[in-house]
């Protein structure tokens, strides 16, 4: 999943977005925290191209994804998405697709990868989780990634609503492998979930593709369950699991619902990747309630930024950008776990004050 293809390797030029709400305060964090981890590790400096991208652009380019942006984006390895807020948009921009919605579509970001793991000095319901979920990101059960025109949603009449959802067994083949070679880099085990007593067809694909890859894998431990089964699984023994695969839709609930109880959205990272390029994108959104009050909690683009620095640095052969994302967490972990946090996880710390010792924990020698 990681074979850079008709990019520049000889120099690290990312893509740098501000997205809406509280993206203009969390997405210089992540830049500067970025910046410090490479420069400690005597990596060069990043090449940062900012693009216009969210409601700023709409003020600027008439829209909210400006071609000129995905154009730049085609010719980067990665880029850094901050959060964007589209019920806030225009009423003609409201029922397209999201900005990281078409980044994802254009770019082929089929693995959405996301993290779940409790912190010491956050309250967690399951304080020894340590997964991850793979998610399939490009078609399944949620319409809008379903056709080459249209949101895959339609009404034949104002009182039915039909929504198509699609699988594929290539697609379900390439994330299978994505999420398998996942686990032989942790802990050698695969849960596959899928509702295929009801959606026998379409997840039962899902799951017996999955089956398939696993055959390669023979040192990779094999469950399977069924998506309301992990969802309860998760709450009360959400620490037995390490990698968890599954279709678009599934995968967005159980992440969101895994990252809540290792403690909060607000630490929870991901990354969209395909064959050849890679997003940092937090899960949580762009919380427009406190945008612009120093109270944004950066932690999960943070994280998801170093995310983005191992998946280059494996693409690249370059274990160096792989030291840098591991300082990257360290700091991380080590400023929550002396009681330096913002207020959504229970800490008095602003915005930039959580930056500044995060800053100074990752520049540490």
């Amino acid at each position: 999943m990681t074979a850079v293809s008709a990019i520049d390797t000889s120099t690290l030029r990312l893509g740098i977005m501000a997205g809406d709400g509280i993206g203009a305060e969390i997405v210089p964090v992540a830049r500067q925290i970025v910046d410090a981890a490479l420069s400690v590790v005597h990596a060069p400096p990043v090449d940062w191209v900012e693009l216009a991208l969210g409601s700023s652009a709409i003020e600027t380019h008439g829209t909210p994804i400006p071609e000129e942006t995905l154009d730049v984006l085609g010719t980067l390895p990665g880029w850094i998405l901050g959060p964007h807020d589209s019920a806030s948009y225009p009423a003609e921009f409201r029922d397209r697709l999201t900005p990281g919605g078409v980044i994802r579509k254009k770019f082929d970001l089929f693995a959405n990868i996301r993290p779940a793991a409790a912190f010491e000095g956050v309250k967690s319901t399951v304080p020894d989780m340590d997964l991850v979920i793979v998610r399939e990101n490009t078609e399944g059960l949620y319409a809008d990634r379903n056709m080459v025109v249209g949101s895959g949603e339609f009404m034949p009449t104002p009182d039915v609503a039909l929504a198509v959802g699609v699988f594929t067994r290539a697609a379900c083949e390439r994330i299978a492998r994505a999420a398998f070679a996942l686990a032989t880099r942790r802990r050698n085990h695969v849960t596959i979930v899928h509702k295929a007593n009801v959606l026998t067809l379409t997840t039962g694909l899902f799951r017996d593709v999955c089956r398939t890859v696993a055959a390669d894998y023979p040192h990779v431990v094999v469950d399977d369950e069924h998506v309301d089964a992990m969802a309860a699984h998760l709450v009360r023994r959400g620490g037995d699991f390490d990698v968890v695969v599954t279709e678009n839709m599934f995968g967005d609930i159980l992440s969101d619902l895994a990252g809540e109880l290792s403690g909060s959205l607000g630490t929870a990272p991901s990354i969209n990747a395909s064959e050849s390029r890679v997003m940092a994108q937090a899960a949580h959104g762009a919380a427009p309630d406190i945008a612009g009050k120093n109270r944004a909690n950066p932690t999960a683009l943070v994280l998801s930024s170093a995310m983005m620095l191992d998946w280059l640095g494996e693409a690249r052969s370059d274990p160096v950008l792989s030291l840098a994302a591991r300082r990257i967490r360290e700091a991380v972990r080590t400023t929550i776990g002396s009681g330096v946090a913002t207020a959504d996880l229970g800490g008095l710390a602003s915005t930039s004050e959580f930056a500044e010792v995060l800053y100074a924990r990752t520049i540490r020698r």
